[in-house]
């Protein structure tokens, strides 16, 4: 039986009611109750002290265990049955009970933690990335702390990572376009702690992991060529983007060894709107151009959506393709033939690499290229239909027309 002792409010939590909590006058048990003797049946009721936090040791009377299991649990500590821990885990959920982590490190108890700092998370591959990295990193029980930038500048990079480092990160994955010299002047910032950088150019000599932009651009130049296509125009990323800039460059290189010429360029910012825009002005031309090149996805439906609105068909008229091979380009209308590139497997391997770095350090700076492939779907077609210019089809109008009156004349 319960006995009142004072005013005070309590939540009252108990097994036969998960989930469920009460707001009840604080209670002391009576001296002969089993609960104070430390027995708990399926009924029982334990009564915590709102003016209090939860602890272990609340925890621990909960799963009817010692405190000292209880740490072993929370720490994945061994020689613990697995009976044994799922109480554990029950009780901790049933108190709304999060270790404190903090309070962990000060004891000495190492939780293994790494740095992700990232360019904007509404952009498709950097939100794809980071959540390859969360994931990969629960898998090993490591945590992960996301410093995400909108404005790449020098203080803003150097701020974000300085804040990273004050967590006491032991790696860093730096997802930010950098060109050569920022990418340095952050890799010696954040030593001795190993960092991987994925947006930097080939040339940049610090730990990265970048997919290889040639051969993005030659798949999607050759694809073209061989459906036929001449006239082929290009709609670059931002100029202040690593990676828009290494295809812009593929896709010159590639076409120049066909011996042809970029059809029109045009620059967006990743965006569909600016796609759709840049799309009308790629179209404003005559004749048009048998296809676009467009160097990411979602660009890509802002250039279909010019060319529905514009009477232009695709692929009839022109082919279109795009990069990065978004969940969404198979359900564009067309499906959008793309360049896959496999942000997953980056993230995955980015995790992996820093948590070696920590059993043996990597004297050479490492310089991994992930393959990428053609993804094709049905946004290109060959170009085997006659062209024929405005001037070239009113001629031949005329000349219908003329043959027209010969014969009525001769009627």
């Amino acid at each position: 039986m319960f006995t009142a002792s004072r005013s005070w409010l309590v939540d009252v939590y108990s097994p036969a009611f998960p989930g469920i909590s009460l707001r009840l006058p604080e209670c002391k048990l009576a001296h002969n109750s089993p609960e104070r003797n430390g027995l708990h049946s399926a009924n029982s009721v334990v009564m915590m002290n709102t003016m209090k936090p939860i602890t272990l040791y609340d925890v621990a009377r909960l799963a009817g265990v010692s405190y000292q299991t209880v740490s072993r649990v929370i720490n994945q500590g061994a020689h613990v049955s697995v009976r044994t821990r799922d109480k554990v885990m029950a009780a901790m959920a049933e108190l709304h009970y999060i270790p404190n982590r903090g309070a962990q490190q000060l004891a000495g108890k190492r939780t293994r933690t790494l740095g992700l700092l990232t360019a904007d998370l509404a952009l498709h591959a950097p939100s794809q990335i980071a959540a390859a990295v969360k994931s990969r990193a629960g898998q090993v029980g490591v945590s992960v702390i996301i410093s995400m930038l909108e404005q790449h500048d020098d203080a803003a990079c150097r701020v974000a990572l300085q804040e990273l480092l004050a967590q006491r990160v032991e790696g860093l994955v730096v997802n930010v376009p950098l060109d050569d010299e920022r990418a340095i002047m952050l890799a010696e910032l954040a030593q001795p702690v190993p960092a991987l950088f994925l947006d930097v150019s080939e040339t940049a000599p610090v730990n990265s992991l970048i997919f290889d932009a040639g051969q993005g651009a030659r798949l999607g130049v050759s694809h073209l060529l061989a459906e036929g296509h001449q006239r082929i125009a290009l709609l670059g990323g931002p100029a202040s983007s690593v990676s828009a800039r290494a295809r812009l460059s593929g896709w010159k290189s590639a076409l120049e060894a066909a011996h042809l010429a970029p059809y029109g360029c045009e620059h967006g910012d990743w965006s569909a709107a600016s796609g759709y825009e840049k799309g009308h002005q790629l179209l404003a031309v005559s004749p048009l151009p048998q296809a676009i090149l467009v160097a990411n996805d979602q660009m890509a439906l802002g250039v279909i959506r010019a060319c529905t609105e514009k009477g232009v068909r695709v692929p009839g008229d022109i082919s279109v393709v795009g990069y990065d091979d978004t969940a969404d380009s198979a359900w564009y209308s067309p499906p959008l033939t793309t360049v896959r590139q496999a942000f997953r497997d980056a993230g995955e391997r980015s995790v992996d690499w820093l948590l070696a770095q920590q059993a043996d350090p990597a004297e050479c700076p490492l310089q991994m290229r992930l393959p990428v492939t053609l993804i094709e779907r049905n946004s290109t077609s060959p170009a085997t239909r006659a062209e024929v210019s405005g001037e070239n089809l009113a001629r031949q109008l005329h000349e219908l027309a003329q043959l027209a009156a010969q014969l009525d004349r001769r009627n």
